[in-house]
């Protein structure tokens, strides 16, 4: 994955328009390098966008499965008719 889109920091500072439209094309990131070591990473920003989305629903699953090993939940069937009541009222 990363490893194929490798590039030092000089590719990126001489060829900064053309790396944008190949990465909004592809859809794959880059990798850039200082000193031979790993820097930076490029990516569309779509492509980000998404990654912070899933990013955030993992949270939630965490955090659900949290509050269920806690003991912190509640069967469905009591909050629908908890709901049902305040609709009633």
């Amino acid at each position: 994955m990363l490893s194929a889109q490798v590039k030092p920091i000089s590719y990126l500072k001489s060829h900064a328009a053309s790396i944008a439209n190949e990465i909004a094309e592809s859809g794959e990131p880059l990798l850039i390098t200082q000193n031979g070591e790993a820097r930076l990473v490029v990516m569309d920003v779509h492509a980000y966008e998404r990654q912070q989305e899933t990013l955030a629903l993992l949270k939630l699953l965490s955090l659900g499965q949290r509050d269920i090993e806690a003991g912190r939940m509640r069967d469905a069937h009591e909050v629908l008719a908890d709901l049902e009541k305040d609709d009633a009222a």
